[in-house]
């Protein structure tokens, strides 16, 4: 596919805040189309990645306090991590949490289904660009008085 072209006068003249909101919306519809296949939400992958990443050292709500910023879904995340846990892809033991053999594969399967999607989105686009493109939003955000620094 071929983005049709604009001068650059008519490029500058556009709302940062419609296109932000419009490549949210695909970008974040296209994950959650991928999660959604294998019944996750958002946050139900954020906790994979995150109990993965370091097993055995999270609580639920040091993990639910490092998260729920991020949940724009209104997620009850206490019945996220009890669906995991029903699932039998989370355990917690001594307070922490860990990841179940069946957890880790369905967070690979997951992993690869959000890959796939993230190479479709980069096709075209240098590691150059896509770093211009995260500073100059950083700038929006910081010129705002908002948080610009890294998750």
């Amino acid at each position: 596919m071929v983005v049709k072209q604009y001068s650059e006068a008519e490029l500058a003249a556009q709302p940062i805040g419609y296109w932000s909101g419009a490549a949210y919306r695909t970008v974040v519809g296209r994950i959650r189309a991928e999660l959604a296949v294998e019944q996750l939400s958002q946050p139900h992958w954020w906790t994979l990645n995150h109990v993965a990443g370091a097993p055995g050292t999270w609580s639920r709500t040091a993990l639910t306090e490092r998260l729920q910023p991020f949940d724009d879904l209104g997620i009850d995340f206490a019945e996220m991590l009890d669906d995991l846990a029903g699932r039998g892809w989370l355990v917690e033991e001594d307070g922490k949490l860990s990841l179940t053999e069946a957890g880790e594969a369905g967070r690979l399967r997951a992993k690869e289904r959000v890959g796939r999607a993230h190479e479709q989105m980069h096709r075209g686009i240098s590691s150059t660009e896509y770093v211009a493109t995260l500073n100059v939003l950083r700038r929006f955000i910081d010129n705002l008085d908002g948080d610009s620094d890294l998750p």
